[in-house]
């Protein structure tokens, strides 16, 4: 099937996410534990990731949540150390798609500020040719509005789209939008994907 559009999520597709990992090293795996469990914090994120300030909203979790205060403000101060780092063979994949004139775009769950921040951080994110932020947007995945914005954004048809991402809830999305789908599971899955699907040799995927 064609593909004229390849779609990708940024977090632990392109650059690896994992707050609890930065945490454990730095205030112990039972103090963050027991944050985790006392204040939701993927939860307030999210808020962000809709479109809600960054600092004021990290501020405000920590002031309600005294005990973590410090913590929780850890979430705003260390956010470049939790965000990273980037996962080289998915950047050279998407360099090579850009090389070889696929159009590129990303869909991803990202805060409006912290999206400006990465830019900054990862320059490979000003190679999309366009990016869909939900904290712009003001909409997150698995959302079917989101969805619908890429679509009315985009001048192909959704079954030319392949969109890769690694919650499964944001695939299925898609899938029942037509859109054909990669659940990534592994920079080297997804490079063979795209020998598959004819838009890389083995060579230029790295394989």
């Amino acid at each position: 099937m064609t593909i004229d559009v390849v779609i990708f999520d940024i977090g632990n597709v392109l650059i690896e996410w994992n707050p609890e990992r930065h945490y454990d090293a730095t205030i112990g795996e039972a103090r963050r534990k027991e944050m985790f469990a006392a204040v939701d914090l993927h939860g307030i994120n999210l808020g962000i990731d809709t479109g809600a300030p960054f600092r004021q909203t990290i501020e405000r979790a920590a002031k309600e949540n005294p005990a973590f205060h410090d913590e929780i403000m850890m979430w705003y101060f260390d956010w470049d150390k939790m965000a990273a780092p980037q996962i080289p063979h998915s950047v050279a994949l998407l360099r090579a798609l850009r090389a070889k004139g696929v159009r590129v775009i990303a869909l991803t769950n990202f805060g409006a500020e912290s999206f400006e921040f990465a830019e900054t951080r990862y320059p490979f994110l000003a190679g999309f040719d366009k990016t869909y932020v939900s904290g712009r947007l003001g909409c997150v995945k698995p959302h079917r509005l989101i969805y619908e914005m890429l679509e009315a954004g985009e001048a192909a048809q959704p079954d030319t789209f392949l969109f890769v991402d690694d919650r499964p809830e944001n695939i299925d999305m898609a899938a029942r939008r037509g859109w054909q789908t990669h659940l990534f599971d592994g920079a080297e899955g997804w490079a063979r994907r795209l020998v598959a699907a004819g838009l890389l040799t083995a060579d230029e995927a790295g394989l």
